[in-house]
């Protein structure tokens, strides 16, 4: 290898042959360990980002953070990624604008140009800290939430939206279908998601003006109805979803209802947050999600609307499922102890898996949904991080737990990041981060998947929820003090 020039996107790697299997970090860039070679890779200084103007939304206060960021950082590689990922929502996915002299803004979710109500909520996420020094920023994310609650009152059994009644390759689905609606899956984490992220902005920002509307109280009647409708208590309700398919992940059983339930006080969500069916529809961490959005729903109903018997309602509502969790969705594992059940049905079945989407069992501290000293979450924690959870694979290129959506050997980056956002263990944390940079396949991105065994097979080039994802880890870490821990990989 001695003397020959290794290039790949965006980045020339100068290739060093040397004996020995150390790691150091030299003035020319990061050396990495691979066959007994020492790699320097040098010259990670193009960024992967479009050119400014091709860039859909620009903000000041992000683009002075990544400087920032990446100052800090001595990992070439590390820091080159963190600016390519941080900024892509903003870069590819944002667009803002005022209708009727209100903020609006509908937010791709990368290569499919349709908004999730789930992906939107999460990708603009790590944006907000921001927003208190950069007014465009902040009118973009009030737009965003403010384009949610109308969503949420146009259906909300709905998991993603057209920008206007533009129609969609699914309106076919045989289920309540309508123009304004990309795809009608009824998943509880699409209405918990705007909740999570208008709480947050308004403790951020204090900016209240976005529950002064009608769309809010509004939506979270809709909300409530729907949760309650879906705690199936006297009938299933409303909801009704096939689809003529071969893919028995993208429809229900059962006239369009799903397996049945027992009305136990859960709530019944027929996909999963990775759009695919559940098979034992009380899904344990869409529940936990359900429980601490209706409580942040209760705390902006009481201090800034006044309405006490909403924000009762949504108390109420809280207490039943959280109740009803602890009763139905633990369960007892002989190598692990007790841990949660994905999916339960109330009549005492119990699914044991985790998906690599969010929410999912893993997810739940960093959702803030469960303590992650919760002994039954740290039990939960091996259980999904291990052989013993179906979708779990391991291999040359890494490990990680996938999911049905695409199927065995691929894992999801999105697995590794929630490893590394709920790990109290700085040697899991380092080695996450080095999976994640290993399986970018050189792309300086974050793909939805790769195959356990070649990172050069993955999905998804352009998924910008996981590329804003990683930027989201990297400043957590940052903000935790483990800058030292970044710059020894």
């Amino acid at each position: 290898m001695n003397g020959k020039l290794l290039k790949t996107a965006g980045l020339t790697a100068v290739v060093v042959a040397c004996l020995g299997g150390s790691r150091s970090v030299a003035a020319s860039g990061l050396v990495l360990e691979r066959d007994h070679t020492q790699v320097v890779l040098a010259d990670y200084m193009k960024t992967n980002r479009p050119p400014k103007s091709e860039r859909l939304f620009s903000s000041k206060a992000i683009e002075k953070e990544i400087v920032r960021i990446k100052k800090l950082l001595t990992n070439p590689k590390l820091a080159w990624m963190f600016e390519n990922c941080f900024p892509n929502t903003l870069d590819t996915t944002v667009h803002y604008r005022a209708i009727d002299g209100e903020d609006d803004t509908f937010v791709y979710t990368g290569d499919i140009h349709a908004m999730w109500l789930r992906d939107s909520g999460a990708q603009v996420w790590p944006y907000v800290p921001f927003a208190r020094q950069d007014e465009g920023l902040r009118k973009m994310l009030r737009g965003v939430i403010l384009r949610q609650f109308r969503c949420i009152n146009i259906d909300p059994y709905a998991n993603a939206f057209n920008d206007g009644p533009a129609g969609s390759e699914w309106e076919t689905d045989l289920t309540d279908m309508l123009p304004e609606l990309h795809e009608r899956k009824w998943e509880i984490d699409s209405l918990c998601y705007p909740l999570r992220l208008a709480f947050y902005y308004w403790k951020t920002t204090g900016d209240s003006s976005i529950f002064n509307t009608g769309e809010w109280l509004r939506a979270v009647r809709r909300i409530l109805q729907t949760f309650r409708e879906q705690q199936r208590r006297e009938n299933p309700g409303p909801y009704r979803f096939q689809r003529v398919t071969a893919v028995a992940t993208d429809t229900q059983p059962n006239g369009g209802r799903g397996n049945p339930v027992r009305p136990v006080g859960l709530i019944a969500s027929a996909f999963r947050p990775s759009d695919d069916a559940t098979v034992l529809q009380f899904l344990v961490p869409s529940n936990f999600f359900a429980v601490s959005s209706l409580k942040k729903a209760a705390e902006i109903l009481k201090s800034v609307n006044r309405d006490e018997t909403l924000a009762a309602e949504c108390t109420a509502l809280a207490g039943e499922v959280a109740t009803a969790l602890q009763r139905h969705a633990v369960c007892y594992h002989p190598t692990y102890g007790y841990i949660y059940a994905y999916e339960v049905d109330g009549f005492g079945n119990q699914l044991l898996m985790d998906d690599a989407n969010v929410p999912g069992l893993l997810s739940m501290a960093y959702l803030g949904d469960i303590e992650v000293n919760d002994p039954v979450y740290q039990n939960t924690r091996r259980f999904v991080w291990s052989e013993d959870n179906p979708w779990f694979f391991s291999g040359r290129a890494g490990e990680g737990i996938g999911g049905p959506h695409i199927g065995d050997d691929m894992v999801w980056p999105m697995s590794i990041m929630m490893r590394a956002f709920t790990s109290r263990d700085d040697g899991e944390i380092a080695d996450c981060l080095r999976m994640l940079l290993a399986t970018d396949n050189e792309t300086g991105f974050i793909h939805e998947s790769f195959h356990r065994d070649d990172a050069a097979k993955f999905t998804r080039e352009w998924f910008a929820w996981q590329n804003t994802l990683f930027g989201e880890l990297i400043l957590k870490l940052v903000g935790d003090g483990k800058v030292e821990l970044l710059n020894s990989l």
